[in-house]
């Protein structure tokens, strides 16, 4: 006896009616706002940011060292791990602000250091510190920066501002950089100790990098397709290193002074002695030398390969975090920096040991793609990305994460 087709399977003829619920249209949503709401990842700001920016300065950012293999290994950590989550938790409400450096942040990640930012978008580093002080976390202003350290504590008076010092070889020219951040209100100083000389940045060189960007006929060609970012170049002030304004020679000359070759925990040592804030030191790549900078006076680390910048096959950073947190057992705060691309990587990171993190590209591409309202766009997705990834942990608080959430493959 052939089966009876159920009523609900049998083909009709549909009525208006039953159309008119599915027939839902949008308005068209046009603008820099719309356009940023649809980016619902740091890779959806980055191709924004790859669209509206040019060649050179896109590069800048995006580029590594080299083959830049350590950078792809950098990202190629986080994605090579797995969670482990604990179910039936209550995760109703989820806690992720962490006390960092003595003072609390909103978020476990702050903003890292970055040279030439108003290269990448006109509003540069006022956009990056203005939305970190909306967002309650903390600022890092590169000694490399395109704004003054006093410029910025005027943009962001609520702000937490720290200053990045490369340590120069004339140290009365460090002096001065260290004497107008503390003026300044910036509470930490954090020394960049993995550039005894500049990296090999092969994009740089293949598109001619110079500071501030020559128009000739390719960068004019490349333009073409970024009206936008040439005319904000253009209309506001020009590019210039605001933190070191006694400074008249070349860009390579700049960086040859600035890269001091010569380095030793000695000069750690003066610095612990004439800054009373917060000394960190950024660029630890082994456990050795994470114990001996603790030995010297340091407050807190970054692990950090210079997002792959400097040094190509470098350690990767987050490998680094399990050795380091327990060589170390909570004598100083670590953070870690390259490769992060999500709240997932923040929260891993963390799982592993880390006290804090640091976001450097993926708040430039926020900042290319656009401007002050792109980087609140970074923060906001990586802040819900941070959340929904420890409610789904069975977590609710940074402090609850321990290496048992996570497992590296």
């Amino acid at each position: 006896m052939p089966s009876q087709i159920p009523p609900a399977l049998k083909r009709r003829i549909p009525k208006v009616g039953d159309l008119a619920p599915l027939m839902q249209f949008r308005k068209p949503e046009l603008g820099s706002a719309a356009r940023l709401r649809r980016a619902s990842t740091i890779w959806d700001l980055r191709d924004q940011a790859k669209r509206r920016t040019p060649t050179a300065p896109f590069d800048y950012t995006d580029g590594a060292a080299e083959a830049e293999i350590t950078l792809r290994r950098a990202r190629g950590a986080f994605l090579d791990l797995e969670f482990r989550p604990g179910i039936l938790r209550n995760v109703e409400t989820v806690d992720s602000s962490v006390s960092v450096l003595g003072q609390q942040s909103s978020q476990p990640f702050g903003i890292a250091p970055t040279g030439f930012t108003r290269m990448m978008q006109s509003e540069g580093e006022y956009a990056g510190s203005q939305a970190a002080e909306a967002a309650g976390i903390p600022y890092t202003l590169s000694t490399m920066g395109t704004a003054s350290i006093e410029d910025v504590a005027a943009a962001a008076p609520n702000g937490r501002n720290w200053f990045q010092l490369y340590l120069w070889t004339d140290r009365d020219r460090s002096m001065e950089l260290i004497d107008r951040a503390a003026k300044a209100g910036n509470d930490t100083l954090m020394v960049t100790v993995d550039t005894a000389v500049a990296g090999s940045r092969l994009r740089d060189v293949r598109n001619g990098l110079t500071i501030p960007p020559a128009l000739t006929a390719k960068t004019v060609l490349d333009a073409s397709y970024r009206p936008a970012w040439w005319f904000n170049f253009l209309t506001h002030e020009p590019l210039a290193f605001a933190s070191l304004s006694r400074y008249s020679g070349t860009v390579a000359d700049l960086i040859n002074s600035m890269f001091d070759p010569t380095l030793t925990y000695e000069d750690l040592d003066w610095l612990r002695d004439v800054w009373k804030g917060n000394l960190v030191v950024k660029g630890i790549q082994t456990v050795d030398d994470a114990k001996k900078a603790v030995d010297h006076g340091v407050d807190g680390l970054v692990l950090s390969n210079h997002g792959g910048r400097q040094l190509d096959r470098a350690p990767i950073p987050l490998h680094l975090v399990p050795d380091v947190a327990a060589a170390l057992k909570g004598k100083t705060t670590i953070m870690l920096d390259t490769g992060i691309m999500s709240g997932g990587d923040i929260v891993a990171a963390l799982a592993l040991g880390a006290d804090f993190t640091l976001i450097g590209r993926a708040y430039l591409y926020g900042l290319m793609a656009g401007g002050r309202a792109g980087v609140d766009r970074t923060i906001e997705i990586l802040s819900k990305e941070t959340a929904r990834t420890m409610q789904l942990l069975g977590v609710n608080r940074v402090e609850d994460l321990n290496p048992d959430h996570v497992r590296l493959l």
